[in-house]
This record gives structure tokens, C-alpha cells and sequence, in this order.
């Protein structure tokens, strides 16, 4: 497991790629359990159980939606359970590093914790880009824009469903 960690950490340092995790599907399955461990942990600071597990749920179902038809298209869909693990590792151990940015941002609005809070979802964007341009075998500029679009469609879907009525 220990070796698990340091590649997911190798992987979000740019260092290594999808293609250096092991290409058995069993380990996404149990890279999976710290992805909804962690994610638990920052959306309960702001919710409740029944909306945070539904959260994770759906950003799941949105990461397999757009990264499976992408190798699909691709014609590269054997590198599947690699670069959804990759995802799913690198995820973990970003958001892991963002729980105290998060804290502090829910317990005082803060610029230290803002800016904080930003530079961890530029770094998760280009850790995203990354890993796609190596799953496609593109430049990292085609895996950046690739990424950008997965995040604006799970933010604009994340909205649609979770976000809760406008105050007026």
C-alpha cells in the first residue's frame, strides 16, 4: 500500500503517469476506498451523510462517463483501469493535502485559505490534464483543455443537483 501512495504522490508531482500503475481492475476498486474516505471528510465539513455519499456517487459516475468514452474514442480503452485509478488515486491524495485549505475556509472566510483553496484545484486540474495526456498519448495542452471541460461539466452538473435554492 505504501508503494501505492508514493506513486499516486509521484503521479500528482508529474513525475510518473498512468501508465506506471499496475493494470488490474481489483485496484481501483481498492484505491476507491481512500477516494471516498477522503472526499467524506471534506464534504461533511459542509453537509450532511446522505448528501456527500450522493456527491461522491455522482462525481464517480461523471469521471467513468467522461473518462471511458474518451479511451473509447481514443481506441486506447484496455488503458481504462490505469488511468481511472490514476484519477481516483490522485484525487485522493490532493484532497487530502486540501482538508486544512477547506477547514478553514468553511470556519472564516479567509485570503490565505482562498488562495489556498485555488492553487489546489489548479494543481488537481493539471495533475487531471497529465494524466489524460498520458493515457492519449496527446500533448499536455490537449490534456489540460480535456480537463478543464471534465471540470465544467461535473461543476455545471454537481450545481444542477446539489446546489440548494438562491437566497433572495
Amino acid at each position: 500500500m505504501y508503494q501505492l501512495i508514493v506513486l499516486f504522490f509521484e503521479i500528482t508531482i508529474l513525475r510518473k503517469g498512468p501508465q506506471d500503475v499496475p493494470a488490474a481492475p481489483v485496484l481501483y476498486r481498492l484505491v476507491f476506498v481512500p477516494y471516498i474516505g477522503v472526499n467524506l471528510l471534506i464534504l461533511l465539513l459542509d453537509g450532511s451523510w446522505s448528501k456527500a455519499i450522493a456527491q461522491i456517487a455522482v462525481e464517480t459516475a461523471l469521471l467513468v462517463g467522461f473518462c471511458y468514452p474518451l479511451l473509447y474514442f481514443a481506441g486506447k480503452t484496455a488503458r481504462f483501469p490505469q488511468t481511472f485509478t490514476a484519477l481516483l488515486g490522485t484525487d485522493a491524495v490532493i484532497s487530502l493535502c486540501a482538508i486544512p485549505a477547506v477547514a478553514s475556509l468553511q470556519t472564516q472566510i479567509g485570503d490565505v485559505a482562498f488562495i489556498a483553496v485555488m492553487g489546489m484545484m489548479i494543481w488537481h486540474w493539471l495533475v487531471n490534464g497529465h494524466i489524460f495526456r498520458n493515457a492519449l498519448d496527446r500533448p499536455l495542452l490537449f490534456g489540460l483543455a480535456l480537463a478543464f471541460l471534465y471540470i465544467l461539466i461535473s461543476s455545471q452538473v454537481m450545481t444542477l443537483l446539489f446546489a440548494g435554492p438562491a437566497a433572495d
